[in-house]
């Protein structure tokens, strides 16, 4: 069996979303039987220099639902994060980029693949094809974001493991 383009991106971000809600439920009763402010993880940063957990999570969704929308559209650009997200908003976001992804027909992605996707930011424009912008942006992207959403509530003292992370993995059932 060939690899298509669904089967790299949609099966992909419909492994880890669910994790990541999860993980995300976890938290919200860990921290709050523990008495740590939900606000404080979504403000919270692992360097001064980086974002905040509102936008790794915020951008879990973009890099997922987003990037299945821009193949459709044929454009990408940075995540454009409303103001004001508590963590209950952060995780009903996950929570809707995985029940929309589910409801996106395999087989209408898979006719994208010889389409483009532009990624477009003030003056810079980086022309990707479908595959690639999948392959080499969208999921390294992807990710780069879901793992930093649970480095940060590990070091928060979350108790999570890597089988958390993974999510329900693809077992050949032969």
């Amino acid at each position: 069996m060939a690899i298509s383009l669904s089967n790299i991106s949609i099966k992909t971000y419909l492994q880890l979303l669910p994790a990541a809600s999860n993980i995300m439920q976890k938290a919200k009763c860990h921290f709050e039987e523990e008495g740590t402010s939900l606000q404080e993880i979504v403000d919270m940063r692992l360097y001064e220099d980086m974002a905040t957990f509102a936008f790794q999570v915020f951008s879990i969704a973009h890099h997922s639902l987003g990037a299945i929308n821009a193949l459709k559209k044929g454009e990408f650009g940075p995540p454009k994060m409303p103001l004001g997200l508590d963590f209950e908003s952060l995780h009903n976001i996950i929570q809707d980029a995985e029940a929309q992804l589910l409801e996106v027909n395999p087989e209408d992605i898979d006719k994208l693949l010889d389409g483009q996707v532009i990624f477009k930011m003030g003056d810079v424009r980086w022309p990707f094809t479908n595959e690639d912008f999948i392959l080499s942006f969208s999921l390294p992207n992807f990710y780069f974001h879901v793992t930093t959403m649970y480095d940060m509530l590990r070091v928060k003292g979350l108790p999570i493991g890597k089988m958390d992370f993974i999510g329900q993995m693809r077992l050949n059932k032969s």
